[in-house]
């Protein structure tokens, strides 16, 4: 995730040799783009530790921006060369003019920047809007031209920073009150009763709203998501693919810390993750449980007890590709064919756990139908008697401000200013 200063700002900043040298070396680590980007950034700078906060910040702000912008930047650049793209990025998408640029330049690049501008108009939209050419045709198995286009225009964004009040601890006028006395500025979501959005990146991991469990780092639309599984007190609910906990808190949350709420993870480290998070939250009535797979014996147990069930099924993840735009360059239609597998598998799995009546909330953070309706309607063939509950009549019951048309929920960058994300609610017969 990256905060963008503005184009003036960085019109006026001159740049030496030495520090387009180190965002050339740091892009340079992440382009086989083999491990995820900001993993391989988190150890790039432990391997720098002399930055000040100015150089890190110019350094994730082009690395981030220049995989956001990657395919049109080749384009431009003639290929894949470092050096060549963080200049393309920084002249063409960044705002720096040559006059910031003189001093770092190389004899002939002054030039070859120069003579950009001629290579902008002769590329097709995929490229323009730097998609892989096969999702670029998967979206449009979803959306209408002018939307596809409008999503991919999006998620070359950055994505803002939301937070989900704790209300167990504190109502959301509070959470705002604290920020705006740290000179914070914030505002309600539009859409999540318990959601707050921050203008521009500020650094709140100390602050004591974090610290105190009082909010939490969670996206609007994954708020949303949480909400759409209408956990209550006393009930028994399961996070069926918990990772590091934020849906599992926000269950937490709305339980008011009453009923049981397991959250299964096939991983330990994920789950470690959950574990501070969860002490900070206040929840007692959270058991995080370790599994094997989804067939595990503790999964079975509990067959035919549980009121809720979210699966929030591992995906593509493209809905997300504004905080992590090296997915769309990581991800290819044949891991999409094995995920799909995987989610067809989970949720039949997660299905033997609700109760008569009870329900199954299937999302993803995903916009593509192989990871979504597909999924759905696979498992609601094999299924007889389960149905497809309105999610639209579920989000007013809810007092969510949200016109959905259709039995899906489908949030995009575009439409909502929310990651992507897809949830359908599944009831059991009675």
């Amino acid at each position: 995730m990256i905060s963008e200063p503005r184009a003036r700002e960085r019109s006026e900043t001159e740049l030496t040799q030495s520090r387009l040298g180190m965002v050339v070396d740091a892009l340079s680590m992440v382009l086989p783009l083999e491990r995820p980007a900001d993993a391989v950034l988190r150890s790039w700078f432990r391997d720098n530790p002399q930055l000040g906060a100015r150089d890190r910040a110019l350094v994730a702000d082009t690395v981030f921006a220049t995989l956001r912008h990657l395919r049109w930047l080749e384009h431009l650049a003639g290929g894949r060369g470092p050096r060549r793209l963080v200049l393309a990025c920084l002249t063409r998408i960044a705002g720096y003019n040559q006059r910031a640029l003189q001093k770092a330049l190389w004899p002939g690049e002054a030039e070859w920047l120069a003579d950009l501008r001629t290579r902008e108009d002769s590329a097709p939209d995929a490229v323009r809007l730097s998609m892989p050419d096969w999702l670029w045709e998967r979206l449009g198995n979803v959306f209408a031209d002018d939307q596809r286009v409008a999503l991919a225009r999006s998620l070359l964004a950055s994505a803002p920073m939301d937070l989900r009040a704790n209300t167990l601890r504190a109502r959301r006028d509070e959470v705002l009150a604290t920020l705006h006395s740290s000179d914070i500025e914030a505002s309600p979501t539009p859409l999540s009763p318990v959601g707050i959005r921050l203008r521009g990146k500020p650094a709140l991991e100390r602050h004591a709203l974090l610290t105190g469990g009082l909010a939490e780092v969670q996206d609007e639309g994954s708020q949303i998501v949480a909400l759409l599984v209408d956990a209550r007190r006393h009930q028994m609910v399961v996070d069926f693919c918990a990772g590091a906990g934020g849906k599992t808190l926000a269950l937490g949350a709305a339980m008011r810390s009453e009923g049981r709420l397991y959250a299964f993870d096939t991983s330990e480290k994920r789950l470690a993750n959950l574990r501070p998070r969860l002490k900070r939250s206040g929840l007692s009535n959270v058991h995080p449980q370790l599994i094997d797979s989804e067939n595990d014996v503790r999964v079975k147990r509990l067959a035919g007890k549980i009121d809720r069930v979210l699966v929030d099924a591992p995906c593509s993840g493209n809905g997300t590709l504004r905080r992590n735009p090296d997915l769309k360059w990581r991800m290819n239609p044949e891991a999409l064919a094995e995920l799909a597998a995987k989610q067809t598998s989970i949720l039949r799995a997660a299905a033997r756990l609700p109760k008569p009546g009870g329900r199954v909330v299937y999302a993803t953070c995903s916009l593509l139908r192989e990871e979504n309706e597909a999924i759905v309607e696979t498992f609601l063939a094999e299924h007889e008697g389960w149905s497809l509950l309105d999610v639209g009549e579920l989000l007013r019951q809810a007092q969510i401000p949200l016109d959905v048309s259709g039995p899906y929920l489908r949030l995009t960058p575009s439409q909502h200013h929310t990651d992507g994300f897809f949830a359908a609610v599944l009831a059991r017969p009675s």
